[in-house]
């Protein structure tokens, strides 16, 4: 890696960000009651600390195999030096009324397990094969219990018959874990640098504070979470990168 490193220049770098609504900046305003897109999410944060463009690619819903298809497209277009991935949010999901209606039968989620990591490690290994650097990223805890809440729409009949089919709530945490193991595990077997975003939540007494009520989206207070865990992981590995030379700390910005 540090052989290209020096071609960034004075300018900085292009970076892409490749992801889900977590880096598009969505969050749920409790006051409008509807999804907006946070002004000061952690992506348009980094725009201001860091040297050279970042062009923030991600769009609400994406799964792996939906974002990695327009991210080929764009790395044809745009020869970035980084690619920050971050997926695994939708690709764990489960389409839950289909869910409730029937609870009896097969259920599979928007990306089977198998998939997840096949086509994780081929991006890996794809975008390392152009002299790209890709950086991945871990995904922020989520709160079960309102998550269940939200996808059953506080209804008591969808509720019982969604449980009927996954037996505990804490199963949906569980769940979401295992696609975030599998992160960690693409990025120890591909030596791929990772911004351990989940363990920067999870250091906190009480993680959900910074996620919003819908159980799964940071809420601005966990957009700077994952901002300042960003921006350590620069200082320490691309410090040439950051516009003070990574004198400021993280939370000053």
């Amino acid at each position: 890696m540090s052989g290209f490193q020096q071609e960034f220049g004075d300018g900085g770098a292009k970076y892409i960000v490749s992801g889900d609504s977590i880096s598009k900046g969505v969050v749920y305003d409790e006051v409008r009651k509807k999804y907006v897109v946070l002004e000061d999410n952690y992506v348009s944060l980094l725009q201001s600390k860091l040297k050279g463009a970042v062009r923030n690619t991600a769009r609400f819903g994406n799964t792996l195999l939906k974002g990695i298809s327009n991210l080929k497209k764009d790395v044809v277009k745009e020869k970035p030096n980084i690619v920050l991935i971050e997926y695994g949010g939708n690709d764990c999901d489960y389409n839950w009324s289909e869910i409730a209606k029937d609870p009896g039968r097969e259920h599979l989620p928007k990306t089977d397990f198998h998939t997840f990591e096949k086509v994780l490690t081929e991006t890996v290994n794809e975008l390392k094969s152009q002299q790209i650097i890709p950086i991945l990223m871990s995904l922020p805890p989520l709160n079960a219990d309102n998550y269940f809440k939200w996808v059953t729409q506080n209804d008591p009949e969808a509720q019982q018959n969604v449980m009927k089919w996954l037996g505990s709530v804490t199963k949906i945490y569980w769940w979401q874990e295992r696609y975030n193991s599998t992160i960690l595990k693409v990025s120890e077997l591909t030596k791929t640098k990772l911004i351990d975003v989940r363990g920067a939540f999870l250091q906190h007494p009480d993680f959900t504070k910074f996620i919003c009520s819908d159980g799964i989206h940071p809420n601005e207070a966990g957009h700077r979470i994952i901002f300042d865990k960003v921006v350590e992981f620069v200082k320490t590995n691309y410090k040439h990168l950051l516009l003070d030379g990574g004198t400021n700390a993280a939370c000053e910005a």
